[in-house]
């Protein structure tokens, strides 16, 4: 007889016998529990992440640039408003054209004003974004969720990341990073379907990244590194299983990425503008291209060693010549690395993959243009070491495969290497809590750093400490004599202790090696207060103009012109009171050196008022206010 058909339950009956017979689930089933463990691996991620950088919170504001990003920036402090997003667009202040960071900062402002522990876990947020959206990508173009997870956590706990995340005004560095990661993702869409819609998403989060920080302008050198692996889209690849793609030729991949290639070019242009308009580029006859080159060598491989052992970091590394034997060694260990590359690109083309993401993300970087007064810096390596961790898992997890390792023997060194790394960063953290643990700890790792002796000597001026302070802006002066803001420091304190006659050497000294505007400016104007002093109240009038010049809205220099016009009111009202002592005329004496903050003077006008007979009693009274806050 022939068999009766089964109904709907029997047969969905029979499919789940089937599946439970063979002990696999169905495909649905996989991609389901697949999904399932990458949201838990990205909730996980984000979360320790954010917990291990919760201390940031305590941390205040410190006095290297936090002060011009937030701190003293009264657009940034405006907030949201039309006029701070249009001065975002159109300036080149602090010597960078990023209106997405000023426009970060402005936000952070809106929403926490000047509290510092807003600004701090917002740059953290970042941060964790960052990493689940570095695993998210390694793993959908890989299908390896336990490698991606490996390099994301590494990525995650790194402490030369914490320069990144714990200084306020770094944010420009984990913001530029989250459009990097979101075009990545963009650019794996776009090309399983490649269309004009899709690549114009990957051109505008480009654009984003780049007004953030112009560190992602390799972003079209890292795509053409993806084609090769892991996404295998050049011709005659075997392509990838994991993420299926159309191979095509090198020069197509190269035509394909050209407008990204212009967008990067005309990056590179603003920043050199902005640069140079901020005084900031340090030109080859102050440090030349051999030492340049020799820094770079040797920078590529010091980043790796501080990769491996990062021990006494610090905010500023200062630009030395290496010896002979650093550079030697140097370009041994990197010529030995990139020919074992080359020759393991068949058979482990991740290797090559990550060593040239490394190297070719740092170009920007490593000072051949050089910017500033560093020969390295840990915020440097927050792109590039990503290639480096990448190699060295997937290299690690290959050698262990080979070897047909237990999976623990590779969780046991890998969580010990995650454990020891979060332990440095704790560490690390706290070093970004004020400027009187930043710098004093910059110093206890390094010797002849300039700009810590610098930064120090303004820690204690804040702290209306002078004698302590001008020990450190003399350090900083004797270590870099043609770097201007060591003299500024000087003569800032030599004019705070009245020493009028040096403060004007040292910024005679300073002007001619000055091109940032706004220190010459600061350099006028302190002229303009010596010599007004010494009682040369033409040249402090010049001074004062010259400032001007440069910054018509100087208003330090508006006030100590009107402060040598009060001078002149002042010797008019002591000649007439030599002829004609009154105690009415002695009041007003009184009040003009009050207002031209020459208080002795004025108390001793006033006490001459009183003795003069002081009817209405006023001369009196502004006598013990004036004793009053001198206790």
């Amino acid at each position: 007889m022939p068999a009766k058909p089964k109904t709907r339950g029997q047969r969905k009956s029979g499919k789940k016998r089937a599946a439970t017979t063979t002990g696999l689930p169905t495909p649905v089933a996989v991609h389901k529990i697949q999904r399932r463990q990458a949201l838990w691996a990205c909730l996980a991620l984000f979360a320790s992440t954010l917990l291990l950088y919760i201390p940031t919170a305590r941390n205040s504001f410190v006095n290297y640039d936090d002060n011009h990003y937030i701190t003293d920036n009264l657009h940034v402090q405006a907030g949201l408003t039309w006029a701070t997003f249009r001065w975002t667009w159109t300036t080149f202040a602090q010597a960078n054209w990023h209106p997405m960071t000023w426009l970060s900062h402005a936000l952070d402002c809106q929403l926490f004003s000047l509290h510092p522990a807003g600004h701090h876990l917002m740059s953290a947020a970042l941060h964790a974004t960052n990493v689940v959206l570095l695993f998210l990508w390694l793993m959908v173009a890989t299908g390896r969720p336990g490698r991606s997870l490996l390099v994301a956590a590494l990525f995650a706990v790194h402490p030369l990341n914490v320069e990144s995340v714990a200084w306020a005004a770094e944010r420009k560095n984990v913001l530029c990073m989250l459009f990097f990661f979101l075009a990545l993702g963009a650019y794996g869409w776009y090309v399983r379907s490649p269309s004009v819609r899709r690549y114009l998403l990957i051109a505008v989060l480009f654009a984003l990244g780049l007004a953030s920080k112009p560190m992602v302008i390799t972003l079209p050198f890292v795509l053409l590194l993806l084609d090769f692996w892991p996404l295998r889209r050049l011709a005659g690849q075997e392509g990838s299983s994991f993420f299926p793609t159309a191979p095509k030729s090198v020069r197509r991949l190269v035509v394909e990425k050209s407008p990204l290639f212009a967008m990067s070019a005309a990056s590179a242009a603003v920043t050199l503008v902005a640069q140079r308009a901020g005084g900031a580029m340090v030109p080859l006859m102050v440090l030349p291209l051999h030492v340049r080159v020799e820094n770079a060598i040797h920078s590529y491989a010091a980043y790796l060693w501080m990769a491996v052992w990062p021990v006494r970091l610090e905010p500023f590394y200062p630009g030395n010549e290496p010896s002979a034997w650093q550079l030697g060694v140097s370009v041994v260990f990197l010529v030995v690395v990139t020919v074992g590359a080359w020759r393991a690109r068949m058979t482990r083309p991740y290797l090559l993959m990550g060593w040239l993401w490394y190297l070719g993300t740092l170009v920007p970087m490593i000072g051949i243009i050089q910017v500033g007064g560093q020969g390295m810096a840990d915020r440097y390596a927050y792109l590039p070491l990503i290639g480096i961790f990448l190699a060295a898992v997937w290299g690690l997890a290959d050698i262990a495969a080979t070897a047909k390792l237990k999976p623990m023997w590779m969780a046991i060194p890998a969580g010990c290497a995650l454990a020891l790394f979060a332990l440095q960063t704790l560490r690390q953290i706290p070093y970004w809590k004020s400027s009187l643990d930043l710098w004093p700890h910059t110093l206890a790792v390094t010797q002849d750093n300039f700009v810590a002796e610098d930064n120090m000597g303004v820690t204690l001026s804040s702290l209306n400490r002078p004698a302590q302070a001008l020990k450190y802006f003399l350090n900083a002066e004797r270590i870099k004599p043609m770097d201007p803001t060591a003299h500024v420091g000087v003569g800032a304190e030599y004019l705070r202790i009245g020493r009028w006659q040096d403060a004007v050497a040292e910024y005679l000294t300073a002007l001619p090696m000055t091109t940032d505007p706004e220190l010459l400016v600061t350099e006028y104007r302190a002229l303009g207060t010596a010599c007004r002093q010494l009682g040369e109240k033409t040249k402090s009038r010049e001074y004062y103009q010259q400032a001007l010049q440069i910054n018509p809205r100087d208003t330090g220099s508006f006030l100590g012109l009107g402060m040598l016009r009060m001078d002149e009111v002042i010797l008019k009202q002591q000649e007439i009171l030599r002829g004609h002592p009154t105690a009415g005329g002695f009041l007003q004496l009184g009040q003009l050196m009050q207002q031209a903050m020459r208080d002795p003077e004025a108390k001793a006008a006033y006490e001459q008022a009183v003795k003069l007979g002081d009817s209405s009693g006023e001369a009196r009274k502004a006598l013990d206010a004036l004793s009053a806050g001198e206790r």
